[in-house]
Formats: C-alpha cells, sequence, structure tokens
C-alpha cells in the first residue's frame, strides 16, 4: 500500500462557488482547470491504477483562500470545498481515505469553528494552512488560536507555500521573473515560515503540534542545517534596529532541534539529491510519502524513493505507517 499524503483536487462545485463570489480570482481557476486531473476524476484513477494500491489523502490547490475572498464569501468557499472533499472521500473510500479541511485565516474564529465541523462531522484529518495569510505571517499572536485548536484536536496541519509573481526578485523590478517566485520562492517561503514558527516558540507552547510541511521541509532546511544551526547561535549580531538576544534564550531546547519536529514529505518532483539529505536531517518517522500530484509526478518520485535502497522497516513508515499514525487512523 501507498499512501500519498500531499495531494490536490479541485472540486466542480467549489469552482462553481468560486467563480460566482471571487472577483479576485481572475484567470487563475481556468488555468487551473487546464491539469486535467485536478478535477477529472476518471483520468485520475486511470494514472492512480499504474501504482497498485495507491491511494491519496486529498487537498485544495492554491490559491490561499485568503487571496482572492474574505468574510463570509472566504468562509462559504471553504465550507463548499470541504462538503465536496468530504463526499469524494464517501463515495471513494479506496481511492480518496481522507481529506484536508480547508479554512480562511482572513477570520480565525471562523477557521478554528469551520476546522472543527470539517473534522468532527465531516471526518477530515487535519487542516492546510499556506506559508503566509494575505501577506502576514504566521507567528503573529492573532493566528495563535489555529494552532492551538490543531494542537487539541492532536491532528496535522498540511504547511503549503504561498507566493506569486507578484513578489519581485529584485527591489528595482515590479515581479518576479522566469517563474523563479515558484521555483525558489515557494522553498524559501516555507523555510522562511518554519523559522518564524520555532523562534516565537511554537512547539514549546505545543509541544506535540504535528505540522507536514510540503517538499521536504522547504527543499532548504535540511541542507542549510549549518545556517540555521551554527549559524543562527548568535542571532541579533547582524542587526542593529532590533533586539534579537533574548530569542534563543527564550526557547527550552537548541533551536535546530525544534526543525527536527516538523514533518516533511518526499514531494520533490522527482529530484534525487534532495532525498537522502531530508531523509538524514529529519529522520525515517518524519518523513511521509508525498507527490503533490497531478501537479507533481507519481512515478518519477517513487523511482527517486526506490534508488535509496531503504531496508523494509524504513520504506514502510515513509509510504503508509507514518502517514497512519499521524491522522490517526488505520488503513486496509
Amino acid at each position: 500500500m501507498l499512501i500519498d499524503i500531499y495531494t490536490h483536487i479541485f472540486p466542480d462545485l467549489y469552482f462553481q462557488e468560486l467563480e460566482r463570489g471571487s472577483p479576485k480570482l481572475g484567470n487563475m481557476g481556468k488555468r487551473l482547470r487546464t491539469v486535467k486531473k485536478l478535477f477529472d476524476l476518471d483520468a485520475r484513477f486511470r494514472e492512480m491504477d499504474e501504482f497498485g494500491d495507491y491511494r491519496q489523502i486529498i487537498s485544495l490547490p492554491n490559491p490561499p483562500i485568503e487571496d482572492i475572498a474574505q468574510g463570509e464569501v472566504a468562509l462559504k468557499l471553504a465550507q463548499v470545498a470541504n462538503d465536496s472533499m468530504a463526499e469524494l472521500c464517501a463515495r471513494h473510500p479506496d481511492r480518496f481515505p481522507a481529506f484536508v479541511a480547508a479554512v480562511s485565516l482572513d477570520d480565525v474564529d471562523a477557521a478554528i469553528k469551520e476546522a472543527d465541523r470539517a473534522i468532527r462531522t465531516l471526518g477530515a484529518r487535519g487542516i492546510q494552512i499556506f506559508t503566509n495569510i494575505a501577506g502576514r505571517p504566521l507567528d503573529e499572536p492573532r493566528f495563535a488560536p489555529i494552532f492551538a485548536a490543531l494542537a487539541a484536536h492532536d491532528l496535522p496541519i498540511w504547511l503549503h507555500p504561498a507566493r506569486t509573481a507578484s513578489m519581485p526578485d529584485y527591489t528595482a523590478e515590479q515581479k518576479s521573473r522566469f517563474e523563479m517566485w515558484w521555483c525558489f520562492g515557494w522553498p524559501y517561503e516555507t523555510t522562511v515560515a518554519m523559522a518564524r514558527l520555532v523562534f516565537s516558540g511554537l512547539f514549546d507552547r505545543h509541544p506535540k503540534l504535528k505540522i507536514v510541511t510540503h517538499h521536504l521541509g522547504g527543499g532548504m532546511i535540511p541542507y542549510f542545517d549549518g545556517r540555521i544551526g551554527p549559524g543562527m547561535d548568535v542571532l541579533g549580531s547582524r542587526t542593529i534596529d532590533e533586539d534579537y538576544s533574548k530569542v534563543l534564550s527564550s526557547l527550552k531546547r537548541p533551536h535546530l532541534d525544534y526543525f527536527r519536529d516538523f514533518y516533511a514529505d518526499t514531494a520533490m518532483f522527482g529530484g534525487k539529491n534532495g532525498l537522502p539529505c531530508g531523509l538524514e536531517f529529519f529522520g525515517a518517522d518524519h518523513v511521509v510519502f508525498a507527490t503533490d500530484a497531478p501537479l507533481g509526478p507519481i512515478a518519477k518520485t517513487l523511482a527517486a524513493i526506490d534508488e535509496l535502497g531503504l531496508d523494509a522497516d524504513t520504506r514502510r513508515k515513509i509510504m503508509v505507517g507514518n502517514a497512519e499514525r499521524l491522522m490517526k487512523m488505520k488503513l486496509q
């Protein structure tokens, strides 16, 4: 059995609600509809059949709801998305054993209520949030209750990068070029979000909180462990207009240890060099199989994992066991 813990789907009812209530969406929705397997179940299932007993945990793709709607409209989008994904799981339990609930952190109280409804009533096994909330960092105090809520549920948060071409590569330019905002911007977004959560003391407040990071911990944390670890031992020495001298001493453990509390998925687009680095950093108990399907390749991801030469116990943890443990469900 293979449990692909991070895949995306675009339910028809959700798309209709997007078109009706989200003028900020522009052409993004129509572009996503060109990725056929996001909404065409027959095409999706044909590909899934190529990999034997292969199952997907489904979640919404980009864009974040907060980027395209606010208030009641945003809440309605989340509700429609969750109802639709729950229905897909009920209709196709052998394909989609579970889903990750959508929330809009435009209204944190409403997001907590929707997360509770989706988990308790619809069977969601956690929620997806994005690395920034309409440009606001996740470590702002206003977002603290959503982390507390998921810690209380003892279910994971799926952390998805969010960045667009409107964030330029250079200050002299108006926008990012050559899709660098995606290729390198998304790993950067994830890495910064992880670091900000660590330095804000999130894991001291919620030591059992589970956060699944896309693209093997952003694709940067394991490679830059020296910069994040010893390099940040002198946090504050490079900054003269803000005092960071108490940040590290306020943490209960060495700061690099907290980064290993995150879970990291294997959605590396078939890349081979990063996988052993990430596996060594996070450890076999904190790496989960994911492909980013249908936006990422299933076959190439599996081929890259095969080349690791994992023993049977480690392979089962990554491909099945860790996902079952995180989501608190046993699949047959």
